[in-house]
């Protein structure tokens, strides 16, 4: 699993309430006028109460420093942490994901127990095929288990996943029922096996061998996005023709277009989770620099940022993007231990749903490049040129 270090705080400054104007001018000039998130440690009580922290992002680092810790103005309500606060924290940051990121790591350490809460982390809805179950079906979720599932995804809403789900179990006929399958011939069965939209195991409608195979084409052509179920239906269609069968020619197209209807305007991001890998360029807080978000199965690996200005010759700028996706190490769950299969598959629960969040946010700032076989370097190039371009021209 990852660590994103990279993204403590760049800085912190000791805070003494003084009744000195000049000494609180100091200290608050001391602090950038910059987008960021910062820490403000608080003294112990007397009586011996823990410490307790307030963590927060912000637009602008010196502002947020002068509302929470300069005298207060008469009777105010607003929060003031002026007689207490020992220690003021932060770092500035270039782009929203960058202030998420570092607030999920930050919140981890602060708020162990309930960093979720605190940052409103919820999981992103998923479609889940548990391949391990005699009988598979598929469904939505929001949660990740080390159970062998097959979870794809992540989608904008529950509701936009459950209707995906609804035109792609029209191309198949694996189950929908939740119930036990006792392959009981006494078992009425429901309204899909009499559609024939189902092949029925509840009653021993096919065999368990016809079942798995039908949700093992399932499990593929979700997991090709339907390109290999399209594949194999043309080569259909094509040897259909040959043979001058048209009807099945025809029926075939009709199928062909059925199958492309239902992955028509799936987002990019769709993906299976576990093998979703991408980066995510940004723009970074520092001048003609560029900051790179590399995401492997489904999960942050570290960050790192790219200088145009301090480059030099003979090393390009590509050699550089490949030694740093060379340097990333693959995550399989498969050689690890059980624990920390389980501590991978709430990281990536969590990491996806931020990934979701930045991806699914309008406007959405940057760009986002997916990984098929290779990193795609010349498309990062270009796409560090379009966010660099932007960020001189807002």
């Amino acid at each position: 699993m990852y660590a994103l270090a990279v993204l403590a705080f760049q800085s912190e400054i000791e805070f003494d309430p003084s009744p000195d104007p000049s000494r609180d001018e100091q200290f608050f000039q001391s602090i950038p006028s910059h987008a960021g998130i910062f820490l403000i440690e608080t003294r112990k009580s007397e009586s011996g109460a823990p410490s307790r922290p307030y963590l927060a992002r912000t637009a602008d680092l010196r502002r947020a420093a002068e509302r929470l810790l300069r005298s207060p103005e008469g009777a105010s309500k607003r929060l003031n942490l002026r007689d207490v606060a020992a220690v003021f924290r932060y770092r500035c940051t270039g782009s929203r994901l960058e202030q998420i990121l570092a607030m999920y790591q930050r919140a981890r350490e602060v708020f162990p127990r309930r960093y979720r809460d605190f940052l409103r982390l919820r999981p992103p809805a998923m479609l889940k095929m548990n391949l391990r179950n005699s009988y598979p079906r598929c469904y939505v979720t929001r949660r990740i288990f080390s159970d062998g599932g097959f979870y794809v995804g992540p989608f904008a809403s529950r509701r936009i996943a459950e209707n995906f789900l609804s035109r792609f179990l029209e191309l198949f006929k694996i189950r929908r029922c939740q119930i036990k399958i006792r392959r009981d011939p006494a078992f009425p069965g429901c309204i899909y096996s009499e559609m024939k939209m189902c092949l029925a195991p509840c009653f021993g409608g096919c065999s368990k061998e016809e079942y798995e195979a039908e949700a093992a084409v399932t499990a593929e052509t979700l997991a090709s996005r339907g390109a290999s179920l399209m594949s194999k239906i043309e080569r259909e269609r094509e040897l259909a023709s040959e043979a001058t069968d048209f009807e099945r020619a025809a029926s075939l197209h009709k199928r062909l277009e059925k199958v492309g209807g239902v992955f028509r305007g799936l987002p990019e991001i769709i993906h299976r989770v576990d093998a979703l890998s991408a980066v995510i360029v940004q723009r970074d807080r520092r001048e003609k620099t560029v900051a790179l978000f590399p995401v492997v199965n489904g999960i942050f690996a570290e960050p790192f940022s790219i200088c145009f200005k301090e480059l030099g010759q003979p090393q390009s700028v590509e050699e550089i993007l490949r030694e740093q996706f060379q340097q990333l190490q693959t995550a399989e769950d498969g050689s690890i231990g059980e624990a920390e299969q389980r501590d991978s598959s709430a990281q990536r629960e969590e990491h996806l749903s931020i990934v979701a969040r930045w991806f699914y946010s309008k406007p959405r700032a940057g760009e986002i490049l997916f990984r098929n076989a290779e990193w795609p370097y010349r498309r990062i190039l270009r796409a560090c040129a379009r966010v660099l371009a932007a960020a001189e021209n807002p």
